[in-house]
């Protein structure tokens, strides 16, 4: 899949500045499809240009004009035959800790615990901030109240999924660290838990 969806999925929010859908990346966005401002602003450009959105200049004054994008007849129409379409492929996950984790054997543990920490910091950031996200956008309703009447759940949904994923991340972190632990109160002394020579 291209950035181009995710844009336009962003964009049914409604209308929006380059930097305002960077924000909405950062919060609602990046758990899944992560973007720098600067691959949003060409992606913006590209679907002016192919008639997917349209922008419009704001005259600011004293600060610079800003540009605002909303979703085109044809943006709407081409984002609606891309959500009936099933996945070209299932996700694939690519996370260089894992191959540092897959290749710690005859390596030092606590450079592993030491990165897992690292990680656990990241995610317990990012479950912060989705939580902070879900708290906004239920607005004093109840989970089941909010799926029930919202106008929109798409956005909830996928923060749902966000949620999931760093909280098991967190577990997984909590899992090798106890594991680590564990092997270095039972090496005997002086040893460091290693690959059989």
């Amino acid at each position: 899949m291209s950035l181009r969806y995710a844009v336009l999925a962003a964009l049914l929010e409604g209308e929006a500045s380059g930097y305002e859908l960077s924000k909405t990346f950062d919060v609602s966005l990046a758990n899944f499809w992560p973007a720098t401002p600067q691959q949003l602003y060409r992606e913006l450009e590209r679907l002016a240009h192919d008639g997917l959105v349209r922008a419009r200049t704001v005259e600011q004054e004293r600060r610079p004009n800003k540009r605002m994008f909303t979703l085109t007849r044809a943006g709407r129409a081409e984002l609606s035959a891309f959500a009936a379409q099933p996945p070209k492929r299932p996700a694939a996950l690519r996370d260089e800790l894992l191959i540092k984790v897959q290749a710690m054997d005859g390596g030092d543990p606590e450079v592993t615990r030491a990165l897992i920490e690292e990680r656990m910091g990241w995610a317990r950031g990012k479950l912060g901030r989705y939580l902070r996200v879900r708290d906004r956008l239920l607005d004093g309703r109840t989970e089941e109240e909010f799926l029930r009447t919202a106008e929109r759940v798409g956005p909830y949904l996928t923060l749902m999924g966000g949620i999931a994923l760093e909280e098991e991340n967190l577990r997984w972190c909590e899992r090798v660290l106890a594991i680590l632990a564990r092997r270095r109160d039972t090496a005997p002394s002086g040893a460091v838990p290693g690959p059989a020579h």
